[in-house]
């Protein structure tokens, strides 16, 4: 075998050795996320939805409690199923423009993980947007 060969098929092992190292990550986190996800539309999981308007900074709804979340990109709106105490159930609407995000936070965790975080959105700190209309 001759060096350029050998420094070929070393180069191309090295490369196969990265990618299944970052893949091996990948699919660690892809699993997490599924199984909190699973967890959370199956109501075990305490969260909040805050419902923020971009333009004006201004927080226009909280949820606070088990529900199940899905975005429905036909109807750009927010489906949002809430169990109740005595087991029964709710569906909300929120509908979304540009101007309007919203953030999920788990309040209560899964066992899925065994990382903890905050997540601090806090309004007055985003850079606000000034279009030059002057030509």
């Amino acid at each position: 075998m001759s060096r350029k060969t050998a420094i070929r098929w070393a180069a191309i092992l090295w490369c196969i050795l990265i990618l299944a190292t970052i893949f091996a990550g990948c699919r660690e986190s892809t699993r997490v996320g599924y199984n909190v996800s699973k967890e959370a539309d199956a109501f075990n999981v305490t969260r909040r939805l805050t419902v923020m308007n971009a333009r004006t900074d201004t927080v226009m709804l909280t949820l606070t409690g088990t529900f199940a979340l899905k975005q429905n990109g036909e109807h750009n709106e927010l489906e949002v199923i809430c169990e109740l105490e005595d087991g029964t159930y709710q569906k909300h609407f929120i509908y979304l423009n540009e101007d309007v995000l919203y953030v999920v936070e788990d309040l209560s965790g899964t066992k899925v993980s065994k990382y903890h975080y905050e997540l601090n959105i806090l309004p007055q700190m985003v850079p606000m947007f000034m279009p030059d209309y002057s030509e």
